[in-house]
């Protein structure tokens, strides 16, 4: 008869999310750009796909954790 609204299970999940989407932010970050001079590093794989995906990742997996309901199926 646990009244929590989310599991130790889901709370892991939603921690695990968490870091996968700071994971995600980190991908995305890089030197500071100098005014004089374009900077093409900012079109780089890694800013413009990677990180994004990380971070959509992330927020799945913290959906999942808050949506996913109680594992013993109960509806109570």
């Amino acid at each position: 008869m646990n009244n929590m609204a989310i599991t130790p299970k889901g709370l892991k999940m939603l921690l695990a999310g968490v870091l996968v989407m700071v994971a995600g932010y980190i991908l995305m970050t890089g030197p500071a750009p100098v005014r004089e001079t374009f900077n093409y590093d900012m079109f780089d794989w890694r800013r413009m796909i990677a990180a994004p995906l990380t971070i959509v990742c992330g927020i799945v997996v913290i959906v999942i954790a808050i949506m996913g309901g109680n594992s013993k199926g109960e509806d109570k």
